[in-house]
């Protein structure tokens, strides 16, 4: 069976996170400790809240250089993406730096936090496999990513502005949205990175 890590840094829905990966039929180790990330075939970087202090809580569990180290599938959600970038203007809080930009306020959205659903622009990637382009995912958020290299970026949608709303590098991938409160359709964005994970394990 596919074993999958959930990082616990205090901020994320992990229950609902844990059960989407269940259900895809991966076993699921919801952890904070480091040297557990050395036995999985994939890891989940989720987050709520603000870059800072989520940075501030890897740091202090001595997360953050494994979380660099790891080569295998990862998988950011929300903060968890925001995570991946250098920057946040947010607080103005460093990153863990494994893609080049800068997460920027969303300055001409209409009110925020924006909550809501938003129809998603996606590229063709093995994440939204079987998910039509366009479909509509669940948002929290008032900050989003600004990548140096648009290349990465996988997913776009809008709110006030164009924002990136998911990215890919080589086995990193991370959404602005939240796909355990995004019904079926984030199911299957969880079940398609729970596929991903066997297919590298399988390869490895």
């Amino acid at each position: 069976m596919t074993l999958v890590a959930v990082v616990d840094h205090g901020a994320g829905n992990l229950v609902s996170i844990a059960q989407g990966l269940r259900r895809a039929g991966a076993e699921v180790l919801v952890t904070d400790r480091a040297g557990d990330l050395g036995g999985v075939d994939g890891v989940v970087l989720p987050g709520v809240g603000t870059t800072g202090a989520a940075m501030s809580r890897l740091d202090a569990a001595g997360l953050s250089d494994p979380l660099r180290a790891w080569k295998g599938p990862l998988l950011g959600i929300c903060v968890g993406l925001q995570l991946f970038f250098e920057s946040s203007e947010e607080d103005g809080s460093r990153g863990l730096g494994l893609l080049p930009g800068t997460v920027r306020r969303l300055e001409q959205a209409p009110r925020l936090p924006h909550i809501g659903w938003n129809d998603v622009a996606m590229a063709p990637d093995a994440l939204f496999a079987g998910i039509p382009d366009g479909s509509p995912f669940y948002f929290v958020h008032s900050f989003a990513p600004d990548p140096a290299d648009a290349s990465v970026v996988i997913g776009r949608t809008e709110y006030g502005r164009t924002f990136t709303a998911a990215v890919r590098s080589g086995a990193r991938v991370g959404v602005q949205f939240h796909p355990e409160r995004s019904g079926d359709l984030g199911l299957r964005v969880l079940g398609n990175f729970v596929a991903i994970c066997a297919e590298a394990a399988r390869a490895a």
